[in-house]
């Protein structure tokens, strides 16, 4: 049915109008074969075995040394799992399989050239190469356990290699997604104190080979001007022997890593047993303003989140194949294309280049050769895939068992797609709902005990307690219809320790909203707050609506973005949607909605009057758009995120901001200049925005 106009809602509530939709249940083949298909996994992590019931993630690791403490609540809310615990993280990951499976493949990497030879790293040839490069950033660097790294590097090898050999030393390592601009990545190494930056030359995207050397340069003299100097670049080459930038190195800073890695030949590292709740990684999620947030993973607590999750939800076993087509570079490679798969001793693909190059078969041709049997993606990707090669992936014989999306709520439109045609109807998928700040998935159906249903990641995971709170701190009911803030009410192991150096920050962002009694040391006082607005249904699946901040008031109506695009997307022309506000005079917000379509369609009016007929049957009149802009293509991040806050500024006639980092910086004065000469030869005449309503608007969209 169609919640629409049953609950009266307050100004502060979200409007929800989402159509439940009906379950589908893995295969028999599937649950045979699961790692979780016993229903009593339900029970050993419900409520009344927390903490006690994450011992058993934490046995799927090996420890130096056991903790004496499981969860240590001392300092609330900086929270700490197996106190007293000591490991190693490289050594769980590449040591250990040695005894067994030295010969086995660990890591599968695919240029994006395809006449490009594939290159497999055995569990044996890992350990050597981390090996050296630790030793090469003891000796060479001088870098000890604690000190901080800096990495800008692309989908290569050398990535997780180098992130094994900082955990082999205990060294925290700091990787920056290599789309981002140098001056992005100088602000993250001033930050966490980095002197070290390990680099690369060059590296393929979309058939190009891109000079990425030059992002050093820049990251070097941006980390300066902050205060903070860095002594050595390490570069990489993308062809050894070669240097393929035109970008010159500098004497007594820069050096190529092959050439110093000739004296560390052979040479083993002894791995150094970390405290659990030492700090194994930054990773740096941006605010909408101000200085990034270093988000601290811990060593034990991490590792074993990651490994759990890992085993239960990807269902992986050491025989798979497995593939997460995204980039180390975000919190979902750091977790699942490195730590979780190897720290199981599996098989993990690493692909360097965009998945539609040179034609949207690529990802399905790579999955055929491999013979990959879980396949991980964002719905972006996934959108991406289906409006290039709506049926390519019946062209080739792969067959997945199982199928991940992450990132953000995926359309149920696009959900049916990713089954019946990407998974052939075979595989189940999992629908994840997590953070950079979580370490791991926070909700999510168990695939062999949980059916699924398009459009709802499920229930909290595994000893996770999540709760829907209003803005008055009340329970939101399940199945009432009523959309509010998600929140966890208990710590779990993969939560961040803390923002590097902003403990104020940390406390204020997560758990200052909820908290009941500042004073108490007791969990149940220090929900976690996501930042995400969602629904739960009479069932205990959870929607999520998207960021609380991205919400459109429409004379009082709070509505939810993911909504409006997913409406959108039932439309059988239209493959992307993206909806923004504009400032109107009548209604505060009023919504614009920007589509683009499915190949062999083209742009007409009839579309158009399909998507608002499409918003007022799933949604209803008060969500009507004011435009519906039919656009080629929508200004993209690398990672092939819609850019919002672009389209935004174009609709509201105001700044864009910085475009030189999207992947397609040419569409958006093609869109600004067809959208706002239309909105002014319809007679509306832009007016300057107040500094509140010019800052809503270059704000929104961007994710904390």
């Amino acid at each position: 049915m169609t919640i629409e106009h049953e609950v009266p809602l307050s100004e502060s509530q979200i409007a929800v109008h989402w159509r439940e939709e009906g379950y589908y249940s893995p295969t028999p083949k599937f649950i045979g074969q699961a790692n979780a298909s016993d229903p009593d996994i339900l029970a050993r992590f419900a409520e009344d075995r927390f903490p006690e019931c994450f011992n058993e993630y934490a046995e799927l690791l090996t420890w130096d040394s056991y903790w004496h403490t499981i969860l240590d609540t001392s300092n609330p809310p900086f929270w700490k799992w197996f106190t007293g615990g000591r490991l190693n993280a490289c050594y769980n990951c590449v040591d250990r399989h040695l005894a067994a499976d030295r010969n086995k493949a660990a890591l599968v990497w695919v240029p994006e050239p395809e006449d490009e030879a594939t290159v497999v790293i055995t569990y044996q040839e890992l350990f050597r190469r981390v090996n050296e490069f630790a030793a090469l950033l003891r000796d060479h660097c001088g870098l000890t356990a604690g000190d901080r790294v800096t990495f800008h590097l692309p989908m290569v090898p050398e990535l997780p290699v180098a992130m094994l050999a900082c955990a082999r030393l205990g060294a925290v390592h700091s990787e920056v997604f290599g789309g981002f601009s140098g001056t992005a990545c100088g602000g993250r190494i001033a930050d966490s104190g980095s002197r070290v930056l390990v680099t690369m030359d060059s590296y393929y995207r979309n058939g190009q080979l891109v000079d990425h050397k030059a992002k050093a340069d820049e990251a070097v003299a941006e980390a300066a001007r902050q205060g903070q100097p860095v002594d050595q670049v390490l570069v990489f080459r993308r062809y050894p022997g070669r240097y393929s930038s035109p970008t010159p190195m500098v004497d007594g800073r820069d050096v190529f890593v092959e050439d110093v890695l000739a004296s560390y030949r052979g040479q083993a590292v002894a791995p150094v047993p970390m405290p659990a709740d030492g700090p194994l990684f930054l990773m740096y999620t941006s605010g909408t303003t101000g200085r990034p947030k270093g988000c601290v993973h811990s060593t034990g607590g991490y590792l074993a989140y990651v490994a759990g999750t890992s085993k239960y939800y990807q269902d992986i076993h050491p025989q798979d194949t497995y593939w997460c087509c995204a980039d180390i570079g975000w919190i979902t490679g750091h977790s699942y294309i490195v730590y979780g798969p190897l720290a199981l001793g599996t098989t993990s693909v690493l692909y360097e280049g965009a998945p539609t190059y040179p034609d949207p078969g690529r990802c399905w041709r790579i999955a055929e050769r491999l013979g990959v049997t879980i396949f991980h993606t964002a719905p972006t990707t996934i959108r991406m895939l289906r409006k290039l090669g709506p049926d390519e992936p019946a062209r080739y014989d792969y067959h997945f068992k199982h199928m991940t999306t992450v990132g953000e709520p995926i359309e149920p439109e696009v959900w049916r797609w990713y089954h019946q045609t990407v998974g052939k109807g075979e595989a189940v998928v999992v629908d994840t709902w997590w953070q950079t700040e979580t370490g791991g998935f926070l909700g999510s159906t168990l695939p062999a005990l949980h059916p699924m249903k398009p459009g709802s990641c499920g229930p909290g995971a595994l000893g996770i307690y999540p709760v829907i709170y209003d803005e008055n701190g009340d329970t939101v009911e399940p199945g009432s219809g009523r959309a509010g803030n998600i929140c966890i009410r208990n710590p779990w192991p993969g939560v961040f320790e803390g923002i590097w150096g902003q403990p104020e920050r940390f406390v204020d962002t997560y758990y200052r909203k909820y908290c009941r009694n500042p004073e108490s040391k007791d969990w149940h006082d220090w929900p976690y707050f996501a930042g995400d607005g969602a629904v739960q249904a009479e069932d205990g699946y959870f929607r999520i609506l998207g960021r609380v901040d991205d919400v459109i008031n429409v004379a009082g109506h709070r509505l939810g973005t993911k909504e409006l695009e997913s409406a959108c997307l039932t439309v059988e022309e239209v493959a992307e949607a993206a909806a923004v506000p504009v400032i109107d005079e009548e209604r505060g917000r009023a919504v614009e909605m920007y589509v683009s379509l499915k190949p062999g369609f083209s742009p007409s009016p009839e579309i158009e009057n399909k998507v608002t007929t499409a918003i007022d049957r799933e949604i209803g009149k008060i969500a009507r758009p004011k435009h519906v802009w039919i656009v080629s293509d929508m200004p993209k991040t690398r990672s092939g995120k819609i850019m919002r806050r672009v389209i935004a500024g174009i609709s509201n006639f105001s700044d864009v901001g910085d475009v030189s980092t999207l992947a397609n910086p040419e569409v958006v004065d093609d869109i600004r200049h067809r959208i706002q000469r239309s909105k002014l030869d319809h007679g509306e005449v832009p007016r300057q925005l107040t500094r509140q309503e010019a800052e809503e608007i270059e704000s929104f969209g961007v994710a904390e």
